[in-house]
């Protein structure tokens, strides 16, 4: 396990933390559940927000910025996984809130050009929906550059990721701090070992 580029003082703390799923997934997902179970136990006065997101990505990031739009840009988060990962990135970049970044998609553009077509639900197979080729364009479009301020954005990538490469990830965020985790997988099964790591990097008030 490897750490780099210590935070910065920041006195603030967060009230409000959005965390947003993968391609395929749901919040009934493994980290979103324990990510919810751990404000709640811990955390009680943080406003948590966990909405389905819609397949296609301009859909997807109007449903973000509405969820955002009444929250204090100086006190609130946000955790993104995969797919999640790359809006949360667009959000951290656009409002300066701190983020989590869980194996994120560094270019989901590239990587989902392959998935155009019928996709099942990861919880429910028996959900479908379709995800069209003009979704690439979309993803395209809410690329950001460079962050403005890295060191609010911490990295978890899983060397093991069979999705994803890490290292991909590593040089996509140079300055922020990166908790690089030996093995484990896309999903980050071993999530709930990092949960300090991320609750630390938040600053959830309490």
């Amino acid at each position: 396990m490897t750490t780099v580029a210590a935070l910065p003082p920041d006195p603030a703390t967060v009230t409000h933390l959005l965390y947003l799923h993968g391609f395929r997934s749901s919040p009934r997902s493994t980290k979103a559940q324990q990510m919810a179970a751990r404000v709640a136990r811990d955390h009680p006065r943080v406003t948590w927000c966990c909405p389905q997101l819609p397949p296609s990505p301009t859909a997807a990031w109007a449903l973000i910025e509405q969820t955002v739009a009444d929250w204090p840009r100086a006190a609130m988060a946000v955790v993104g996984s995969s797919l999640g990962g790359f809006y949360a990135t667009r959000l951290a970049a656009l409002t300066g809130c701190r983020a989590v970044l869980l194996n994120p998609a560094v270019d989901p553009a590239r990587d989902l050009a392959a998935h155009i077509g019928e996709q099942t639900a990861w919880h429910n197979p028996e959900e479908r929906f379709f995800f069209r080729p003009e979704y690439v364009q979309e993803l395209r479009e809410l690329a950001v550059g460079p962050l403005p301020d890295p060191a609010r954005v911490l990295l978890v990538a899983a060397t093991g990721d069979e999705v994803l490469d890490w290292r991909e990830m590593v040089a996509r965020y140079p300055g922020s701090p990166q908790r690089i985790v030996p093995g484990s997988d896309h999903a980050l099964s071993d999530f709930v070992d990092h949960l300090d790591a991320v609750i630390e990097h938040l600053r959830l008030a309490r």
